[in-house]
């Protein structure tokens, strides 16, 4: 009996004469169609393969001869541009001194140079003179004194001066960059944020807060760091006492001279200064509306030094009115706070054969 029994009943026309009644032969299955099944799978898989490797190979091709960005280090949104520059050189030679790259360098001491956006021509004239002008030697005067060495500087709300400010920072690399609007009313708070980042950027023995108006030897500026102190919390600086200046139409006006009294406390000149280690710690713990800001950035800094308890090191060498043998800061004290020309005065001074070659001496102990 058949598996399978076929019954044709229909009432519609018969069959045409080509079909006919006999059983049909079981005929040979065709293997095309379920290779093509096979082959289409592959083919699209190989084609999409070869698209995404001609796709990689060119992204290759125009990486490589796209120009490479300056990279940064970073400290939130602070950036050092200088350290950052040698990141991918790890196989350059300076000298017999391999240049890599260290997270938080250990260093004698740290110089912020404080810059701002209408100071271009006073970077010029410090690259001309004591300040270097290439990384290449700006790294050599790090290498020869335990000192590092940028400019400091915030942001602008101008689109064309933070152009022109990338520009500088492309050609020359030795900016710290800080988060902070540049307003001479906010130097207080720059400075904060200097300290804040400086610390985290760097371990360093001491830090120096400098303006971009001053002629310094680093060379003796290193050997007054180097000079063995048993206060771990120190504040070095020219130290000054005077009136507080109560009346808004004069100069330092203190709109919180009530707090103050008539006379200000012991403090340091604004255009150089320098915190050991311990004080910047300090500082870069702090909260940033936990410290009282006063209108003038020197008063601000050592109001801060009062509450830390710190030692006050008087060293008159940082703001010697002339070059002399022992002299680590020259500027027009007390007639300007710096100099009072500084683009022509830096090369002025420069020039002087004591300012720019006389030997490094120890400073006096003072």
């Amino acid at each position: 009996m058949p598996l399978f029994s076929h019954t044709h009943r229909s009432t519609s026309p018969s069959l045409p004469t080509s079909y006919s009644s006999k059983p049909l032969k079981p005929q040979k299955p065709n293997s095309i169609p379920a290779l093509s099944r096979f082959l289409v799978p592959i083919l699209v898989f190989s084609l999409l393969c070869f698209v995404f490797g001609l796709a990689g190979t060119i992204f290759a091709v125009s990486a490589l001869r796209r120009p490479i960005p300056v990279p940064v280090f970073r400290c939130g949104r602070s950036e050092d541009t200088f350290r950052a520059f040698y990141s991918g050189l790890s196989s350059r030679q300076l000298g017999d001194h391999s240049v890599g790259l260290v997270e938080r360098p250990k260093l004698l001491g740290f110089v912020g140079i404080q810059t701002g956006f209408g100071s271009s021509d006073r970077r010029v004239a410090l690259r001309e003179t004591w300040f270097p002008s290439d990384p290449d030697g700006l790294l050599r005067l790090e290498q020869a004194t335990g000192i590092a060495f940028r400019f400091v500087i915030g942001r602008s709300k101008d689109a064309k001066k933070m152009a022109e400010l990338h520009k500088e920072v492309e050609k020359y690399k030795d900016f710290i960059r800080i988060d902070i609007e540049e307003e001479y009313l906010k130097l207080p708070y720059k400075s904060l944020a200097f300290f804040k980042a400086a610390f985290e950027l760097f371990e360093a023995d001491y830090y120096v807060k400098a303006d971009d108006d001053i002629y310094l030897r680093p060379d003796r500026l290193a050997t007054l760091l180097a000079k063995e102190r048993t206060h771990s919390l120190t504040y070095i600086g020219c130290m000054k006492k005077g009136p507080v200046i109560t009346d808004p139409k004069m100069k330092w006006y203190e709109k919180s001279g009530h707090l103050i009294g008539n006379e200000y406390f012991l403090h340091a000149y604004g255009p150089i200064y320098v915190l050991s280690a311990e004080v910047v710690a300090s500082l870069a713990a702090a909260r940033n509306n936990s410290l009282r800001m006063f209108s003038n950035e020197d008063v601000t800094i050592g109001s801060w030094m009062l509450a830390m308890n710190v030692h006050h090191e008087d060293n008159r060498a940082i703001c010697d009115p002339r070059c002399t043998p022992t002299s680590i800061a020259v500027w027009d004290i007390p007639k300007c706070s710096g100099l009072c020309n500084p683009t022509s005065r830096l090369k002025e001074l420069h020039n002087i054969s004591m300012c720019s070659k006389s030997p490094t001496l120890p400073p006096d102990d003072r």
